[in-house]
């Protein structure tokens, strides 16, 4: 699938759970750190799930912390950590590799948005390089928080609607790092694009437009991939052109669609992809959100 300096070659069969058992709803992200070791979030008992690159579990980890809607690996004065929306909840963690938490924060009461926690729904986190978080509300008021580096609240932005400077279902969050200064990437789900916005929260630009519903991102040098809930990833360059397509579904009722059962899966096409990491070679690693359990793994060809 792909073409080009994106072609890549699908891996069947990856991520089995011992005696074939379903890997349980996959609602989340995926994160590999340096070792390799690939990490998949799920809405099931078994929390996150650690995979070998081979696609043997290891072990599964922050089982009490399941339904975790993001994860981000990132690495810290040596140390890695995960960032992540936990949507089940209401709430953002900092988790060691083992699952440990390190914090939690709860629901932004002071942005005047919320009556109860239960009305927060958090789908995705990520620290910046001055330090600063960011926390978008994605399933609820389509806010963007902003807290300082004490995790102290600082500002609300965004919000739902179709014009610059608004957002519908601001589902992911990254760092873009490509330009002349670090920008908040946001994934706009329901506006079908991804919108830059700085740390003060002031809208900059439209990256790109068009897409199928972006629920989140991953880099690779100056490539962007982009995982499109509506059965698709595409790659934008460094200018955000689209060069490739990865895993097209030619079935639009696949396309976005939890419920599709094993028996009509086809390596290669996805149906639903919702979180996407890449590793140190460059193979993409991308869930799908599916009630059985879905994450493959394409393999770059040189």
């Amino acid at each position: 699938t792909g073409s080009g300096d994106w072609a890549f070659e699908t891996v069947g069969g990856w991520a089995k759970l011992p005696d074939d058992k379903p890997l349980g709803p996959t609602h989340g992200g995926v994160a590999i750190d340096k070792a390799g070791r690939v990490y998949v979030a799920s809405d099931g008992k078994c929390g996150i799930l650690v995979f070998a690159k081979d696609g043997k579990l290891e072990k599964t980890i922050a089982e009490t912390h399941a339904g975790c809607h993001s994860l981000l690996l990132v690495e810290e004065k040596g140390e890695e950590f995960f960032y992540a929306a936990h949507l089940a909840g209401h709430q953002v963690l900092k988790l060691k590799l083992d699952g440990t938490p390190v914090w939690t924060l709860g629901v932004p009461m002071e942005s005047g948005a919320y009556k109860t926690a239960e009305d927060y729904h958090p789908t995705a986190v990520v620290p910046a390089p001055d330090g600063s978080l960011f926390v978008a509300d994605g399933y609820g008021t389509s806010l963007i928080h902003k807290f300082d580096t004490d995790r102290k609240y600082v500002k609300s932005f965004a919000g739902p609607g179709k014009e610059d400077g608004k957002v519908q279902t601001c589902h992911g969050l990254a760092i873009d790092t490509r330009g002349t200064k670090p920008l908040l990437l946001v994934c706009d789900r329901e506006n079908r694009r991804l919108v830059h916005f700085d740390f003060d929260g002031k809208f900059v630009d439209t990256v790109a437009t068009g897409l199928r519903r972006p629920c989140t991102v991953a880099f690779r040098g100056d490539h962007i991939a982009v995982a499109e809930l509506e059965g698709r990833v595409t790659i934008l360059d460094g200018k955000n052109a689209e060069v490739a397509h990865l895993g097209d579904n030619p079935d639009e009722g696949q396309r976005a669609n939890f419920g599709v059962p094993p028996a009509s899966w086809k390596d290669g096409i996805f149906t639903a992809p919702h979180g996407l990491a890449f590793d140190a070679a460059g193979d993409l690693f991308v869930q799908d959100w599916n009630q059985s359990g879905r994450v493959s793994r394409l393999r770059r060809i040189p």
